[in-house]
């Protein structure tokens, strides 16, 4: 069973929890966290497949990983957690913020964006989530929401994280 700490609209915890599966109480807001690992290049991005009995999307592209906070954790301690579970690649987030954050009806979803050359072949994949991971650019990112199979993410959202070009900041550099 896993716990999920529940926070105001300001993000200020509510010393209250909710069981994963249970809805989110009226005013409350849970902690959600994506990694998105783009190669040095910038130019393709680490998505995985889910597989067909995880819910919700099943058997559909996705970023690298992300997941739910638990309970008592930073949002760089389950992102470090949910890349390191998912994609059995090893990072320390402890000196690294979200590269933004968005809201959506239940919660926060802070995106830590990280600039990796990782080598596929050396992750271990959670067998309970994740079918396999490939690098794709924008375009064959947008062929796969065109054709349903992806998350459906806004596109302007996965141009603004190819547009970021940095893990820190919205400026440019």
């Amino acid at each position: 069973m896993e716990i999920f700490d529940l926070f105001d609209k300001n993000r200020l915890p509510l010393d209250r929890t909710m069981v994963r599966g249970t809805k989110v109480p009226e005013n409350c807001y849970r902690m959600v966290v994506h990694c998105i690992i783009l190669n040095k290049a910038k130019d393709k991005m680490l998505i995985q497949k889910r597989l067909e009995e995880k819910r919700p999307f099943p058997g559909l592209w996705d970023f690298s990983c992300g997941g739910s906070s638990i309970s008592g954790e930073t949002s760089c301690q389950a992102v470090e957690r949910e890349v390191f579970e998912e994609l059995g690649y090893k990072y320390d987030f402890s000196n690294e913020r979200p590269a933004f954050t968005f809201n959506f009806t239940e919660g926060f979803n802070d995106i830590y964006i990280l600039s990796e050359d990782v080598d596929i072949s050396k992750l271990k994949l959670q067998e309970t989530e994740v079918e396999k991971v490939e690098w794709a650019t924008k375009e064959q990112i947008f062929e796969l929401l065109d054709t349903k199979k992806f998350i459906p993410y806004r596109k302007e959202l996965i141009d603004f994280i190819f547009a970021l070009n940095t893990t820190r900041t919205i400026r440019p550099q």
